[in-house]
């Protein structure tokens, strides 16, 4: 099954692959859980994600079905709550007030994303993510997962491109380490840190970080998977940081 989607600003038309089924082992299905994961909210009838590219928000809702609302909202940064930005903001509703995702997806079974309860979907009693369904796709999970809580940018004081994760849930930002441990650049990580709004995050080593970011978005355009936004911020700041390193 695909889905043909409007690409960022632009009037070419990229068509997905969309998996049958949104739990199953999936390049489309690991990108919709890394973002759900980073930016997201799971109970055992709805399912909300948040993201701030247009493009980004249609694939998740072309992966998994329902309903997309857009705001414009103010927000702390991350890493130091005295400034604020303002941003676009595409919520994604499955279940609840939203619709329910398995009828699009070949499933009349009902429920959320076709199953009757929460059991099935890859987060176990206490909230914690299973992505071993995912295990063969961890370049597409990494990708959501920096696209929901993830920053790029670049750090003017160094030369240097700047890749951090910024989340809540500790545990989440452990397994993000061991998911960047097993990927096939050399990616070495920061330990955890506080932020000033009482969450945790770390970085990529800045030496690193170009070969990271490179090696994430990597083909994407092949599957539509990726946030086009993210993308041109990382091609920026690869460019500033090649440019600062020329005499």
């Amino acid at each position: 099954m695909s889905e043909s989607l409007g690409s960022d600003g632009e009037n070419a038309v990229h068509e997905i692959e969309v998996p049958a089924d949104p739990l199953a082992g999936h390049p489309a299905s690991a990108y919709f859980w890394g973002h759900v994961a980073g930016s997201g909210d799971v109970s055992a009838s709805a399912i909300e994600v948040v993201t701030n590219d247009e493009t980004s928000a249609q694939v998740l809702a072309a992966v998994a079905g329902g309903n997309l609302k857009h705001d414009t909202t103010s927000r702390e940064y991350a890493h130091d709550a005295s400034i604020t930005r303002t941003e676009d903001e595409y919520t994604l509703s499955i279940g609840d007030d939203g619709e329910e995702g398995g009828e699009d997806h070949g499933n009349d079974t009902g429920g959320l994303l076709g199953r009757s309860g929460a059991l099935g979907l890859p987060v176990d009693g206490r909230g914690n993510y299973r992505f071993g369904a995912f295990s063969g796709y961890d370049r597409e999970l990494l990708r959501g997962v920096l696209e929901g809580c993830g920053t790029i940018c670049f750090k003017s004081k160094s030369g240097t491109v700047g890749i951090s994760f910024v989340h809540d849930d500790r545990d989440l930002l452990e397994l993000i380490r061991e998911l960047i441990a097993g990927c096939p650049v050399e990616a070495s990580v920061d330990d955890l840190s506080v932020t000033s709004s009482g969450g945790y995050w770390f970085g990529i080593d800045d030496g690193d970080a170009p070969a990271f970011g490179t090696w994430l978005y990597e083909d994407c355009e092949e599957t539509g998977l990726y946030a086009p936004s993210r993308r041109r911020k990382l091609e920026r700041s690869l460019e500033q940081a090649e440019a600062y390193d020329e005499p």
